[in-house]
């Protein structure tokens, strides 16, 4: 039907005669000459319908109206001196038309897509509509030639790519799983992949060597603005391998992708510990684009005169006290900032934030009369404190003191500006704990049951290390990976640390163990979340923008209504009924 889309159309194309076919972006009727932006894909371009040189054109172009699906043909011309529209790629030339078909018409639309400030249930409610906004277009041009060029740069390595099933079995992986009902077989169900994880070390034991997948993951869990139930990750596996390769493969597919996408990235990335990023920066995701550090003081506060700073700086296995530095910041905060700052860290668990000013005479505020004047000649010199700065603390039980810090230097360096947001920061978080501490005192693998562990006969748990690694970009988890377990002996020991007895192996995992029972490969793997890396590469605000069709934060497509209720019928083939609403 075309000739060309729009913006393949410049200078050199003058005098030639085009067929192009879009929507009309806006329409302009100036003395009887009408005046058409038209818009494909590729962009706008004004088309001219004028009575004296098609009067069929011109009547049809009468009746054209905003979202109208045109097909027009005509010759490219060089618009009027002074005339040119710079803002667009075909701000020079526009095309006289002699012939005009509206092959479609429009209702008129609820919201103009290019408005931003238009409620989002409304733009999601009609997302095939908001999808006709150009930067949301450019989003999915970026994540196409994201996806082309990791397929070919993983197989330019020797990856082999392979479909790993979607309807299998349930299995603990962090949180819970969608289900599916089965027809067949009544009153047992499907679950949806959390991850390719068990299958993919399937593939190791069956030789493929190398495996990769651009895979689709399902997760019924509480979502954020970079969480959905349904995601993408480029899911990688590799057999004879250490954690070196693995991380030399990730880094060189990502400088694909990152250069297909037009952003030139330097490897290898800067790598860190996971205890040095949480005792730094509060997080295991730390965003390296400014200089704010926590600062341990742990010892001078044991010495504080106030048991509730002293106590728990005393035990520093259960407690920290970090100390975060704010130049200037006495001379940038007002009163009421200072307030709004302590409501902040409240909502992560913080009883209060204790501050202390640097004024012309030292340090200053009320936190000040429970220190001799060593320990804050001390202070002042461990954070390298200034006149005009500012020093915030936190003390207290680890898990909350670093979690509110850690947000907090976000949240500072988002308020003054610190942030460069063209900046691409990587990292590699490594040397990650085995186990994690619940609430209730029991122990659960920190990424997975299958990570190979470096020292599993040390007998305190919290001192056992996972050959493990994350990458982070930017302060966000952009995907990680570990060695896996291969030999039985040792998976047998994790599972006895974690309280995972036999029959509960067998149940849960016993595809797996039978597998390690023959021959298994030494093996390792990476998953890189795809719709957060598009996000952070378009600069978008959410994963929503860079997902064809998400979901709302309560799991629901406005557009097709689901979930929705099935009928009886249906329920009844699958062995199901719907338990009464007592409320």
């Amino acid at each position: 039907m075309r000739t060309h889309y729009n913006t393949d159309l410049n200078l050199a194309n003058v005098g030639e005669e085009v067929r192009l076919c879009g929507w009309v972006n806006s329409y302009r009727d100036h003395g009887g000459v009408i005046f058409i932006d038209l818009r494909d894909r590729s962009g706008l371009i004004q088309l001219v319908c004028d009575p004296n040189d098609s009067k069929n054109a011109h009547e049809i172009a009468s009746n054209v109206r905003n979202e109208f699906v045109l097909i027009a043909k005509g010759k490219v011309r060089k618009r009027g001196e002074n005339l040119e529209n710079l803002k667009l790629k075909t701000g020079s030339i526009e095309v006289l038309v002699d012939e005009l078909i509206i092959e479609n018409e429009s209702e008129t639309v609820p919201f103009d897509s290019e408005d931003e400030s238009v409620n989002e249930e409304l733009r999601l409610k009609y997302r095939f509509l908001e999808l006709r906004n150009p930067r949301l277009y450019n989003n999915f041009a970026l994540r196409s030639k994201a996806c082309i060029a990791a397929r070919t740069s993983l197989s330019s390595m020797g990856f082999l790519e392979v479909e790993t099933p979607i309807l299998t079995r349930a299995t603990p992986e962090g949180a819970r799983d969608y289900l599916v009902p089965s027809r067949v077989h009544q009153g047992e169900f499907y679950a949806l992949p959390q991850s390719p994880q068990l299958f993919k070390q399937l593939l190791m034991c069956s030789g493929f060597d190398k495996y990769f997948q651009i895979a689709k993951c399902f997760r019924d869990e509480d979502l954020r603005a970079d969480r959905q139930p349904e995601f993408t990750q480029i899911d990688v596996e590799m057999s004879f391998c250490t954690q070196e390769d693995v991380i030399n493969v990730a880094e060189n597919f990502l400088k694909e992708i990152f250069k297909a996408c037009d952003k030139e990235i330097q490897t290898p990335f800067k790598r860190m510990s996971y205890d040095e990023a949480m005792q730094k920066y509060g997080s295991d995701k730390p965003d390296l684009r400014f200089n704010l550090e926590l600062i341990d003081v742990a010892d001078i506060f044991a010495r504080s005169n106030n048991e509730i700073f002293s106590k728990p700086a005393t035990d520093v296995k259960q407690n920290v006290a970090k100390a975060l530095r704010v130049p200037k910041g006495d001379t940038i905060f007002s009163k009421r900032q200072m307030q709004r700052f302590e409501e902040y860290v409240r909502k992560f668990g913080a009883k209060g934030l204790a501050f202390m000013q640097v004024k012309e005479d030292g340090l200053k505020g009320p936190l000040c009369k429970f220190f001799e004047q060593k320990d804050l000649d001390e202070l002042m010199k461990r954070c390298d404190l200034e006149l005009g700065d500012v020093v915030f603390f936190g003390v207290g039980a680890k898990k909350i003191v670093l979690d509110y810090m850690g947000r907090f230097r976000v949240f500072l360096a988002n308020e003054l500006k610190l942030i460069d947001e063209d900046e691409l920061n990587f990292v590699w978080i490594v040397d990650f704990p085995m186990f994690e501490r619940n609430d209730d005192g029991s122990y659960s693998a920190m990424h997975h049951p299958f990570t190979m562990p470096k020292n599993i006969d040390e007998p305190d748990l919290e001192k056992i290390q996972s050959v493990a690694y994350d990458i982070v970009l930017n302060g966000v988890e952009l995907g990680g990976g570990s060695v896996r377990i291969h030999k039985n002996e040792i998976q047998q020991k994790v599972f006895k640390l974690l309280n995972i007895d036999e029959n509960e192996q067998k149940e849960k995992f016993g595809f797996l163990l039978d597998a390690l029972k023959f021959g298994a490969p030494p093996h390792a793997g990476i998953a890189i979340g795809l719709d957060r890396l598009i996000m952070l590469v378009s600069k978008a605000k959410s994963i929503r923008e860079v997902i064809a069709f998400p979901k709302t934060q309560r799991a629901q497509c406005l557009m097709t209504s689901a979930p929705s209720l099935v009928d009886a019928n249906s329920l009844k083939e699958l062995g199901l009924k719907l338990k009464e609403n007592t409320k």
